[in-house]
């Protein structure tokens, strides 16, 4: 089994070595911006961590879908800074702020297509099965994308819909990675369903951890302002669980207090603090925590079913780097 340290540097490696076309340059600038701010590169290394499981040593057949995973997370967000109107991503000006919104668009769909290519690497044995999963999860991607402006529009959104609509907007891309790695080292069917399965409920468990971390996270771990989905009126599943769970009257307060101004940073702070209150009321905190452990602990039953021993810790420990930020 190939070593987590291996890993790491094999995505250092990865990424510091991507290549994009080089003309035109407005078009393919931003492909390498995106690429050099980083991340968590997440999606690329579970795939390597689930073909590790199989393979002692790397090749191209999944360093390039793997990189291609990353590489198509990357297009969703520049196209999600757009719909939001983000100026940030990663602490630096988001690709349409800094070369305007049609680039933003356009170098958009070329990182898109280039996602496909990658992923088009996979050998020919699981070719046809590696570019159904993917191209079904790319449109999944957007559906969750829709169903969360549609909320925007929503004052009570049901858990079960939020947690479908995560499921296809964060879950689907982290399963499929799951699925990737063990696809392309030869896994037996039963292995790559239940590390799917295993990716899916991580996926889910990493959504409501981040949700959780907006409201309750420290600013200097966490990367971003604290409050962010607060003061933008974001349906987080602390927002769903706090009406989920509110008398009349607390869901009367919620939505006043999400109606509050935040014109100055003394308004957004009143804002936060307001709906905190409220959270901390009803104790939405504590039960954002259950529910990370238990789709955790649901995810690594799913784990349990492919691998054992050294093979089911790896995939133990690469749970606890992604959603023990919370504990």
């Amino acid at each position: 089994m190939i070593s987590e340290t291996r890993i790491d540097e094999i995505l250092t490696e990865l990424f510091r070595d991507v290549e994009f076309a080089t003309e035109p340059a407005g078009l393919y600038d931003p492909l390498r911006y995106m690429i050099e701010i980083g991340g968590k590169r997440l999606r690329p290394r579970l795939a390597l961590t689930t073909y590790a499981l199989y393979k002692d040593v790397f090749t191209d057949d999944i360093l390039q879908p793997a990189a291609g995973l990353e590489v198509f997370h990357c297009y969703t967000l520049i196209h999600d800074d757009i719909m939001d109107r983000s100026d940030l991503r990663r602490g630096k000006p988001s690709v349409w702020k800094k070369w305007g919104t049609p680039t933003g668009i356009l170098s958009g769909d070329v990182m898109c297509i280039d996602s496909f290519r990658r992923v088009a690497m996979a050998p020919q044995k699981v070719l046809r099965q590696v570019l159904e999963m993917f191209g079904n999860t790319a449109a999944q991607v957007c559906e969750g994308q829709q169903y969360d402006m549609d909320f925007e529009q929503m004052d009570e959104v049901p858990m079960d819909s939020y947690i479908e609509m995560i499921g296809l907007k964060t879950g689907v891309l982290i399963a499929c990675a799951s699925k990737l790695g063990a696809l392309v080292a030869g896994a037996s069917e039963s292995d790559c369903d239940n590390l799917y399965e295993y990716g899916y409920n991580l996926g889910l468990a990493f959504q409501v951890a981040d949700d959780y971390l907006d409201a309750y996270g420290d600013e200097s771990v966490f990367g971003k302002p604290i409050g962010g989905d607060i003061v933008n009126n974001k349906k987080s599943w602390l927002t769903v669980r706090a009406f989920e769970k509110a008398s009349p009257q607390q869901k009367e307060a919620l939505r006043q207090a999400f109606a509050m101004p935040v014109g100055t940073p003394a308004e957004r702070s009143a804002k936060i603090a307001a709906v905190k209150e409220i959270y901390e009321a009803l104790s939405i905190g504590e039960d954002a925590k259950y529910e990370i452990l238990r789709l955790n602990d649901k995810a690594l039953d799913f784990a349990a079913g492919a691998c054992s021993g050294l093979r089911l810790e790896a995939l133990r420990r690469f749970a606890e780097k992604l959603v023990g930020r919370t504990r």
